[in-house]
């Protein structure tokens, strides 16, 4: 029971740093488009934004195995083992291209990681989604009997989350390269291009934060 308590900890530390990152870097966004400021300004705030979101990241990416090591305490999630390894070393290899992308990031080496990053989300969302349904129906993996189903929910949630957040890794992939161009000269098309964008996310911000208070509720209260 200690081992689930520390793991309880560990996932509850990653819920904070997931939500609070997501806020920083949305308030941070306003700065990146106020073209009152300077660019050196603007870029520091993009900076920022970087510095934070890699936490944010960092985050979604260890809730998945602590979730699913938790599940094996449960009883929601009947694979232990090999599967248990399986998901912390995949996922800790995952954090580690993560921070490799953050680490050359604004360079070409550093997109490239980015979109290694972003094509692995487009394995593990639909794996989630398959998984999670297919539990609901009662043909596994994971164990949705009465009183257990809240675990298939909060990953079919956590699916849908991953996929916003894989919109929102393409807005700021989109920050990088428009601010290499704006450094090179000012261009009212790529600031339009810009403001539109980060217009555009903040609305599906507020979903995000909606979906993941609901994983957070769902992980707390057990409630079906």
């Amino acid at each position: 029971m200690v081992e689930l308590t520390v793991l309880r900890w560990l996932h509850i530390v990653c819920m904070v740093y997931w939500l609070g990152g997501e806020w920083g870097v949305f308030q941070t966004s306003y700065n990146i488009v106020n073209r009152k400021l300077s660019m050196e300004e603007r870029r520091r705030h993009l900076e920022t934004a970087y510095r934070i979101d890699v936490l944010a990241r960092t985050g979604i990416l260890l809730l998945f195995p602590l979730g699913f090591h938790m599940g094996t305490y449960w009883g929601v999630q009947p694979h232990g083992g090999w599967a248990l390894v399986a998901s912390w070393s995949i996922f800790s290899a995952w954090v580690l291209l993560c921070w490799s992308a953050f680490y050359f990031r604004e360079t070409d080496r550093g997109i490239m990681l980015t979109k290694i990053d972003e094509r692995l989300r487009f394995i593990l969302i639909p794996a989630l989604i398959i998984c999670s349904i297919s539990s609901l129906l009662g043909h596994g993996p994971f164990v949705a009997f009465e009183g257990m189903r809240w675990f298939s929910v909060k990953i079919l949630i956590f699916s849908g989350l991953l996929m916003i957040g894989l919109y929102l890794r393409f807005i700021m992939r989109e920050w990088t390269t428009v601010f290499r161009e704006l450094a090179i000269k000012h261009d009212d098309a790529l600031e339009a291009k810009l403001e539109k964008s980060i217009r555009t996310s903040r609305y599906i911000a507020y979903l995000y934060w909606v979906g993941i208070l609901s994983v957070a509720f769902l992980g707390a209260t057990k409630p079906f």
